[in-house]
């Protein structure tokens, strides 16, 4: 199914901007890829808003029309308000749909109310929730299916386990050495060796925040950007 942005160019940018269009329920964004100049577009704030509301939006190939012209387009980024949790700016990326592209798509973890294992109280760990892969748009899935279900305590599913849909290549396991590469992505353990786990998490990043204290103030600050509240 298709889904179309509508968009309008615009010649103002910069912080002043971007709230002027936020108070007329606009959100600045822009637009940028293909070997083109990068476009400052703004698009009404409900219909973005109830676009994204369909998860298939972040993974799907979508039509931006800008004055009645139309190009393929895929989210890049978005910010939100950190309190309203309102879009507050949209990246898009042209593409062309006869090159390959690189994007990340999330798993669906499949199968656990039927896991024999987890009802008898074994844990879930999910590793990854999403991988990076390689495809031509016309290819890239909306999300890849993992099923767990006869996973049994102490089994777990890696990279090269999962079923990826033709046409659609893990960007990581490219690089040659597929062994180094091949990570897990979910398990199932029981619950006291989970909490191990977390235990250790636990106690390494409070030794890490030690040392971060020891070293002394951080000065750095982040520049300004169109995209600010």
């Amino acid at each position: 199914m298709s889904m179309t942005i509508n968009a309008t160019a615009r010649d103002d940018q910069g912080k002043g901007a971007s709230r002027r269009l936020r108070r007329e329920e606009q959100v600045p964004g822009i637009v940028y890829g293909a070997g083109k100049e990068p476009s400052a577009i703004s698009l009404n704030i409900h219909e973005i808003t109830h676009l994204l509301e369909n998860d298939d939006a972040y993974t799907s190939v979508l039509d931006l029309s800008i004055d009645k012209k139309v190009e393929p387009v895929i989210v890049k980024d978005l910010q939100r308000h950190p309190a309203k949790n309102t879009v507050t700016h949209v990246d898009l990326l042209r593409i062309n749909m006869k090159q390959a592209i690189i994007t990340s798509i999330p798993l669906n973890f499949n199968g656990s109310d039927d896991n024999e294992a987890i009802r008898l109280g074994a844990i879930l760990n999910q590793f990854i929730n999403a991988v990076e892969v390689s495809c031509l748009p016309a290819d890239m899935p909306n999300g890849i299916d993992v099923d767990i279900t006869n996973l049994a305590i102490g089994d777990h599913i890696s990279l090269t386990g999962l079923t990826m849909p033709e046409g659609v290549t893990l960007t990581a396991l490219t690089h040659g050495d597929i062994e180094a590469h091949d990570q897990s992505v979910v398990a199932v353990q029981e619950p006291k060796l989970m909490a191990e786990e977390v235990e250790e998490e636990i106690v390494e990043t409070e030794g890490a925040e030690g040392e971060n204290a020891e070293g002394g103030d951080n000065d750095a600050e982040s520049g300004d950007s169109d995209s600010d509240s």
